[in-house]
């Protein structure tokens, strides 16, 4: 059987190791869809995203399309004639251009559908304290995460796993997902079975507000807060004069006196109070500052007594 024709189309790191796995398998795209490159960074310099730099290392062609809906797009995958269209963290797709693909188009999700619809499927989860997510293959169809799923594959989430962790362990299991995702369809062995839509929950996009520490929740879940939004965006907090990222925590063993966001400090130990609990902060970014070490912070900041979150 001839290797069937993939367009494969993504953004970011996470979609870079199914790229690869692609390549590595003998089923290299025919094309690779990404965004335009433009400004990051403090500089400003015009960067390509991680999936065309991953492109160009495969030699593969690369298409950058400012709009995903413009006809002269779908026009230029249909030239292309995929069987396959491979969807891993991009643009949501009008049915014009994923219908292009004469077996299907396939998008990768970062949970176990219909767990977690939405954007931030890794964080709004590990918010919630799972203990295990995964990732979905399913068909795409006009609504968003509500396809035919083609497979799973679980993944366990520890206590204190940041959504960094779960991201790069996720990305790998995806990549092998994706693999098996295309061999499935170009067979014609891809049973796909439809959602549960009363199983169903949302994992919507993270806007700064949803960030914002609330001491007055058990500890346990301020923990799960701060792990779920590391390294980005990253939980913060008003307090002790500015605002400040907290970045890593664990459960502390004794309480702190005093109101939830009361800080003591014993030792070199940071500690929070939370209703009920407290947290020992281990990491945490002040503002225009790199990340640091607790130890670092409290060379240079007297919050032993200060109350966070009335900022």
């Amino acid at each position: 059987m001839a290797a069937p024709r993939i367009v494969f189309m993504g953004t970011p790191d996470f979609a870079v190791p199914s790229l690869d796995a692609l390549v590595e398998a003998g089923l290299a795209p025919v094309a690779v869809v990404t965004v335009p490159d433009k400004p990051a960074g403090r500089g400003q310099k015009v960067r390509a995203s991680a999936v065309k730099e991953a492109a160009e290392r495969h030699g593969l062609t690369v298409l950058q399309p400012e709009s995903v809906r413009d006809p002269a797009f779908a026009d230029d995958l249909a030239a292309l004639a995929p069987d396959v269209l491979a969807v891993v963290a991009f643009r949501i797709l009008p049915p014009e251009v994923f219908e292009t693909a004469r077996l299907g188009a396939f998008n990768l999700h970062g949970s176990l559908l219909p767990a977690y619809r939405g954007a931030a499927p890794i964080q709004r989860a590990l918010m919630d304290g799972v203990p295990e997510t995964g990732v979905t293959t399913f068909f795409l169809q006009r609504t968003v995460d509500t396809g035919h799923v083609i497979l799973r594959r679980r993944l366990a989430v520890g206590p204190d796993d940041t959504a960094g962790d779960v991201h790069d362990r996720l990305a790998e299991v995806g990549a092998a997902a994706v693999v098996e995702t295309v061999r499935r369809i170009a067979a014609g062995t891809a049973d796909a079975e439809p959602q549960d839509d009363t199983l169903a929950s949302p994992a919507p996009k993270i806007f700064r507000d949803d960030a914002r520490v609330d001491w007055a929740q058990p500890a346990r879940r301020v923990h799960d807060h701060v792990r779920a939004l590391s390294p980005f965006p990253g939980a913060w907090t008003d307090g002790a004069g500015e605002t400040l990222k907290i970045l890593r925590t664990r459960l502390a063993t004794d309480a702190v006196d005093g109101p939830p966001g009361t800080v003591a400090v014993v030792e070199g130990r940071m500690r929070v109070a939370c209703d009920p609990g407290a947290v020992e902060v281990l990491e945490v970014q002040r503002e225009g500052k790199r990340r640091m070490d607790v130890a670092d912070f409290l060379n240079g900041a007297e919050v032993d007594g200060a109350v966070l979150g009335r900022g």
